[in-house]
């Protein structure tokens, strides 16, 4: 969408967009140590407990490609807006839920809420911020996006304990209502033309197919492989998406252009941030477990482990940006993957070892890799897009990542219990040990793998692609 703006600086932006992801991405795993209290307040089994996150999430599946794809036709300031004035409410509705199944419809409306926000975040870096310091703003929105990941869990956990888990919806919802009066000032007005329409079925049909994929995920590890619910969404999940592919490209309007597959480098990209980002995730699931089981830490002990990893994520995060902003993209992307693939092979050889030190030093070069390959890669999708078409294109790539942070602890803790159940497969594993050196080989080969469809990513320095819009004076 071609735009003119009132004039808004970078930093008052930042200001808005930075503590908007990372409040988010907090809200989405905050409640996870509070289920049982949860469940104990309202009586209710584990499972149903469980509905609290799975709700969250699917709405987040579902809605990010719609605000991508809206964010094409309408202003950011507006959506932005919208999602936060949701957020809101869905957090004050939690915080007051009379029963299990509120506070469940609380959290849905919350996810609808969520899910624009960090998308939404980089269309207005992509839109707003001047080209050549585009990719260290995309760098302080991942920073935010990665911190929040980090202390979601703990944060949530130790206030809610404090305070109780109602405590955790009210702080929300109060932060919420600050970002959105500052938002407001902070995010600038824009004057477009009509917006362009797309055909809502297709929409629908794609977030219905991503929300599946993903509950098969959740349902796989609440109810095992043995359960018929799993595969039953697995294969609804399949039928919603090949019914996408097929009205799409019939639609005179389509919700995804097909044009951005074929002509561009969205394809290469929405893989490198699946795969990216399902081994990232593998290795925030595993190395916690790991330092539990074999370095005999307790779970806090294990979670204090992660803060240099954390730590390296948020100072690393923008500097990837600026480095992004000089020499393009391509080059720290492959330089992430390799590090990737350097970090989880040296998780695998040392994991019989249980030396703390060891490990939280491999974990380190592993989130340092991550980060070269995601703030670059947003970088360089959102320039090689055409204007009118960064929102959906955008919401594409984030929806990838959002369903490869599920696929990824899914599927490699299922080769770890698979592996351990066979006494291990590594020749170096032992009893205790058994299962971890295979599921870190196969986050290694993954992101070694990964490198084949980064090396479609242009080599040319995002910056120079696509000029920032005019702004008024």
């Amino acid at each position: 969408m071609t735009t003119t703006s009132t004039s808004t600086s970078t930093g008052a932006l930042m200001s808005v967009l930075v503590p908007a992801v990372l409040v988010t991405v907090i809200a989405s795993d905050m409640v996870t140590l509070t289920l049982p209290s949860i469940g104990d307040r309202f009586g209710a089994s584990e499972a149903a407990t469980a509905w609290v996150v799975t709700g969250f999430l699917l709405m987040f599946a579902v809605g990010i490609p719609f605000y991508g794809r809206l964010a094409d036709g309408w202003s950011v300031r507006t959506l932005m807006s919208v999602a936060l004035a949701l957020y809101v409410a869905g957090a004050v509705a939690s915080a007051a839920a009379p029963s299990l199944l509120a506070l469940v419809a609380g959290r849905v409306l919350t996810g609808v809420g969520a899910a624009g926000i960090p998308v939404l975040a980089m269309i207005a870096v992509a839109r707003f911020v001047p080209a050549d310091r585009r990719g260290a703003g995309i760098g302080l929105v991942s920073a935010a996006a990665g911190v929040g990941t980090a202390a979601g869990p703990a944060l949530g956990g130790l206030v809610g304990d404090a305070l109780g888990w109602r405590s955790l919806f009210w702080i929300v919802a109060g932060v919420g209502t600050l970002l959105l009066l500052w938002a407001l000032r902070a995010i600038p007005r824009e004057t477009a033309g009509a917006a362009e329409p797309f055909d809502v079925a297709s929409g629908i049909l794609l977030g219905i197919g991503a929300g599946l994929l993903l509950l098969t995920v959740t349902q796989l590890q609440a109810t095992g492989a043995d359960s018929p619910v799993p595969w039953t969404c697995l294969v609804a999940g399949g039928l919603a998406l090949a019914g996408f592919a097929v009205r799409n490209s019939r639609a005179s309007h389509p919700f995804v252009p097909w044009t951005l597959f074929t002509s561009g480098a969205l394809t290469p990209a929405v893989v490198v941030a699946f795969l990216a980002m399902a081994t990232n995730l593998g290795v925030l699931v595993c190395v916690p477990l790991l330092l539990i089981e074999v370095a005999g830490l307790t779970p806090t002990q294990g979670a204090l482990a992660m803060i240099p990893a954390g730590v390296v994520v948020a100072v690393a995060s923008p500097l990837s940006g600026r480095v992004a902003d000089r020499v393009g993209a391509r080059r720290p992307i492959v330089t992430g993957l390799v590090l990737m693939a350097a970090g989880t092979a040296g998780l695998a050889g040392i994991a019989g070892t249980g030396d703390p030190v060891l490990i939280a030093v491999a974990t380190v070069v592993a989130a340092l890799g991550f980060i070269l390959v995601m703030t670059p890669l947003i970088t360089a999708t959102a320039a090689s897009l055409p204007p009118e078409h960064v929102g959906i294109g955008l919401g594409l790539l984030q929806g990838a990542q959002f369903l490869g942070a599920g696929a990824g602890p899914a599927i490699l803790t299922a080769v770890l219990v698979a592996t351990r159940d066979r006494g291990g497969l590594a020749p170096w594993s032992d009893d205790t040990s058994a299962g971890y050196p295979e599921a870190f080989v196969v986050m290694s080969v993954v992101a070694l793998v990964t490198l084949t469809a980064a090396s479609r990513i242009g080599r040319t320095s995002a910056a120079a692609s696509h000029p920032a819009p005019s702004r008024k004076p």
